[in-house]
């Protein structure tokens, strides 16, 4: 239902761009929440970064001045801009959409910072 994308392999200091659409039986859902969350071995999944309808974005503080989260509403699409990476940005990163509660979770993707 999730499909996230944009992941990959790349330098300390350079950028990635993750997606996450909506499909199926959820699309036009027009979510009260969309976010990302992730979760590197050994650790928790923590949030990310996460944005709710009317447009407000919240940051994790290690995400504050680097990323930014938004999204289009028309595609039931999330974006997540990331720059200046660093190494221990290095996780899988999940998308979750919220809908009346509801809670959807994509399939992950990995982002892996290294030289």
């Amino acid at each position: 239902q999730l499909q996230a994308s944009g992941g990959g392999l790349v330098q300390p200091g350079g950028s990635l761009r993750l997606s996450c659409a909506a499909s199926g039986s959820i699309l036009s859902s027009n979510f009260d929440v969309m976010g990302w969350h992730r979760q590197a071995p050994g650790k928790q999944r923590e949030l990310v970064a996460a944005i709710s309808s009317g447009g407000a974005p919240v940051y994790a503080d290690s995400a504050k001045g680097r990323f930014t989260i938004s999204r289009d509403g028309a595609k039931d699409t999330v974006y997540l801009q990331m720059n200046s990476l660093k190494p221990e940005d290095t996780a899988v990163y999940y998308c979750r959409f919220i809908h009346h509660y509801t809670v959807y979770w994509g399939q992950g993707t990995q982002v892996t910072v290294s030289s």
